[in-house]
């Protein structure tokens, strides 16, 4: 059984949420998400959430290509594959050959881990969402 991973904040879920997870899960068994609590997003990004965290894990536990929801504390995605013991981790094609994703790749690649970039759904994302509101 192959186990996959992909995280988000998946604010305001969009088109675009929807077809990554429909991608990770067409490549794997299992599918394990993600989901970004409130504080990381503060942390990270500076704002906060429209949607409130359980509310958001909520939602994308509904979606029918998730096996798991698990919230994602921190951006430590090798204390993630030592929780679950992912065979795969998805990401948006936007991320591929940055700095931070090639180091994930080199510190995976001795775990048999692969790291699958799927395609981004240009024209949608929270950002532009809440620039509308």
């Amino acid at each position: 059984m192959k186990i996959g991973y992909t995280t988000g904040v998946f604010d305001m879920f969009h088109i675009g949420h929807l077809n990554i997870l429909k991608r990770a899960k067409e490549q794997c068994d299992f599918l394990i998400v993600g989901v970004s609590t409130d504080e990381l997003v503060q942390h990270d990004k500076n704002k906060t959430p429209i949607i409130p965290f359980n509310d958001r894990c909520k939602i994308v536990e509904a979606i029918k290509y998730v096996d798991k929801v698990v919230p994602q504390i921190d951006k430590n995605k090798f204390r993630a594959w030592e929780l679950y013991k992912f065979d795969k981790m998805f990401v948006g094609s936007d991320w591929q050959g940055t700095e931070t994703w090639k180091r994930f790749e080199e510190q995976f690649k001795p775990f048999g881990v692969e790291i699958i970039y799927l395609p981004h759904t240009d024209g949608i994302s929270s950002t532009i969402l809440r620039k509308l509101l």
